[in-house]
Parts: structure tokens; sequence; C-alpha cells
């Protein structure tokens, strides 16, 4: 997943990724796709709000999102078992992500693999922002 420009929000967001997690996954509508997993590839990039200025903060967990639970989180989605389209997918993650008050946006990228010899993927990718308070 390409590193995207900065989110144009303020304060400044620090931005905290997962890239490349690949995993075998029930997914798919046609025939062919039941009873059977896929390789998807998942990248997700979320903004949690980050201290402004040149200061360097706390260096303890609790001022940023553990990227442990968002992985166990798609895990555990990707556990719950068949889902037809890599678009609920990537919205189940995002409201995962979303869950946490201190993410203000995620993207999230799901990608199929093995899909066509001449392609290296097929997926989407979605952006979801907080709503403002």
């Amino acid at each position: 997943m390409a590193i995207f420009a900065a989110w144009p929000e303020q304060p400044p967001l620090r931005r905290v990724f997962l890239k490349d997690m690949v995993l075998d996954a029930n997914i798919g509508i046609y025939p062919h796709e039941q009873g059977v997993t896929q390789r998807i590839r998942v990248n997700i990039s979320f903004g949690v709000v980050d201290e402004p200025g040149l200061t360097v903060g706390r260096d303890d967990l609790s001022r940023t999102v553990s990227y442990e639970r968002i992985v166990l989180m798609v895990r555990r989605i990707i556990g719950e078992g068949h889902v037809r389209l890599v678009e609920t997918l990537a919205e189940r993650i995002a409201i995962g992500v979303l869950a946490d008050e201190r993410v203000v946006v995620v993207r999230v990228r799901v990608e199929k693999l093995d899909i066509f010899d001449d392609l290296d993927a097929v997926g989407v990718e979605i952006e979801r922002r907080r709503p403002a308070p």
C-alpha cells in the first residue's frame, strides 16, 4: 500500500499502519468460492490525534492505538465466517478500528490474491471518518 499524503486535520494526526497482512479468508459470491478459503491481503492506515510541535511524548502505549489489538481484531473478523464482498469485509474492519475513540480516520484496503493469472490482486480501498462531535 502506498504511503498516503498527510490528512489535513488539526491537531496533527499520528499515522499508524498495518502493511500487507496476508490471511486465508472465506470470501466471495461465486459457487466455486463457497466452502474454500482464498488468500487476501489487508492494509490498514489510521490517524490518531498527535501532540503538536516538536515535543517527544511519553514513551507509553496509552498515547497511541495498539496495532496488536487491530491485528487480533482483523483475525477475529476473518474467523467469523463467510463474507460475500471485499467491500463488506473492509467496512467491518473500518468499524472495528473506529471503535477506539482516539481514531479520527481509517483507510482499509482488502485485496483478493490469486484471482487472475495476469494480475497481482483485485480489491477495494475505503476511507471512513469519525463523525464530527
